[in-house]
């Protein structure tokens, strides 16, 4: 019967485009899951949609470009389009919308983490559907709801805002303040995505050190007992429930606070991944006060020195910026032998971008786009020099490989990962055919391997 009605009257359906960081994907997964528990379909194409939601990334020109011909591209071929994200938050001349002065003809723009305000102009261009066999259900998706990534890993966002005001920076203005999630509820979305089948969970937000400022480290609740809404206490418990599911815990966006000496023990005993990502930016401390960063650069070395110490098989991973304003020949010196003598295991780097709205872009000392890039590309042949020798020495060891592909089960071999390569910003581990003719490789499971070879940024290596 439910099929015959579906015939009669299809469910509305909505294009979705997500573009950016992982933190925008946590929010298109929001939306994902209203539309979907609303009754409406969902797919990733322009053409044969009734409307099309465009998630959109403004923080760097890069990005801001990328965000207005998606949108161009879904108006011309769909015609009616609603725009939400970073990119929707930010001004144009004279203090207008962006978006609105560029491409006057679309449908509704919202900000970031604006699921309802969405959901409300999806509702004023496009009828709800009605299905009586699902309009009294509870949400079928779980606490964990839809998900854009594979099965087997998933991002969890715990805080959103920041409360830096970095002078590279937008985010503050697009996002605002840092609001912290109830520690309550980022443990039961943990523990559905686990139980949903997640092998590796990526905690994100824009300064995940921070969690729990903003509420001042209240005492929430999590299965009837007492517990902080801090980073040191939600790393344990995160560690602790996912090792009842065998699955790993990956922390991003860690600034390098004093308190994260604390994580380190439990990276080492094995309840996180030995895995930080930590957003240096610069070493010289006079660039890092011109974008008045968090954390000084005279300690970091000596904090890295400390977490090796304590977990040697801890891996870091850190953006950095080339060619910030002011920035001299021998700052950008001091940043080269940073990385040299910190061995940052991965890196990337961006030539500075003079983001509009940027306090940045006032400094006197704007250096010229061609020394930009000619430093980005100096600092990266360092960072991959750096890297290169750190894979080679993982030649001949034993890892646990986290399978993310495996065609006819890997009888000709897979792509995996291991714990010091995140999705999509790491290296793989390039898996040969197994050793043994009975052996199979499944996505989503983990199988050990020995290293043969380095490969660039990834590594080869032999299933066993």
């Amino acid at each position: 019967m439910t099929e015959v009605l579906s015939k009669i009257n299809p469910a509305p359906r909505v294009g979705f485009v997500s573009l950016g960081c992982a933190k925008a994907l946590t929010d298109s997964e929001l939306i994902l899951t209203q539309l979907s528990a609303e009754g409406y379909q969902t797919s990733k194409t322009f053409q044969g949609a009734d409307l099309v939601i465009v998630n959109t990334c403004g923080f760097i020109d890069e990005a801001v470009r990328e965000s207005l011909d998606t949108i161009g591209e879904a108006l011309a071929e769909n015609g009616k389009v609603i725009v939400t994200g970073c990119l929707g938050a930010k001004r144009g001349e004279g203090g207008g919308n962006l978006v609105k002065q560029l491409h006057p003809s679309v449908l509704a723009v919202t900000g970031p983490q604006a699921t309802q305000d969405v959901m409300d102009a999806v509702h004023a261009n496009l009828a709800k559907p009605h299905d009586p066999f699902v309009d009294l259900v509870p949400n079928a998706f779980g606490v964990a709801g839809i998900k854009l990534t594979p099965r087997h890993y998933a991002y969890i966002k715990i805080s959103e805002g920041c409360n830096h005001r970095c002078t590279f920076c937008i985010i503050p203005s697009m996002r605002g303040d840092l609001v912290s999630r109830p520690i309550g509820d980022v443990l039961k979305e943990a523990r559905a995505l686990f139980e949903g089948g997640v092998k590796e969970l990526l905690v994100i937000s824009q300064d995940t050190s921070a969690y729990g400022v903003d509420v001042k480290y209240r005492t929430g609740f999590w299965d009837g007992k007492p517990i902080k809404t801090r980073t040191i206490e939600l790393a344990q418990a995160l560690g602790e429930m996912a090792s009842g599911y065998g699955a790993w815990v990956r922390l991003h966006y860690v600034y390098p606070y004093p308190s994260v000496d604390e994580l380190i023990p439990m990276m080492a005993s094995g309840k996180l991944l030995p895995y930080l990502d930590v957003p240096f930016q610069h070493s010289h401390p006079d660039v890092l006060k011109r974008m008045k960063r968090p954390a000084s650069g005279e300690r970091n070395l000596e904090r890295i020195q400390r977490w090796r110490e304590a977990c040697p098989e801890i891996v870091v991973r850190s953006t950095f910026i080339a060619g910030f304003p002011g920035e001299t020949e021998s700052e950008f010196q001091h940043l080269l032998d940073f990385m040299r003598e910190a061995r940052i295991d991965r890196a990337g780097c961006f030539a500075y971008s003079p983001v509009g709205g940027a306090a940045a872009n006032e400094l006197e000392g704007m250096l010229p786009i061609e020394l930009r890039e000619e430093r980005r590309v100096r600092f990266m042949e360092v960072a991959e020099e750096v890297s290169a020798a750190k894979l080679q020495r993982r030649v001949g060891a034993t890892m646990q490989i986290l399978v993310d592909s495996a065609p006819g089960l890997g009888k000709r071999g897979g792509v995996g990962r291991s714990y010091a390569d995140a999705p999509e910003i790491d290296g793989v581990v390039k898996l040969l055919a197994p050793e043994k003719i009975s052996k199979t490789l499944k996505v989503g499971e983990f199988t050990k391997a020995r290293i043969v070879a380095a490969q660039g940024h990834d590594l080869v290596a032999q299933p066993f």
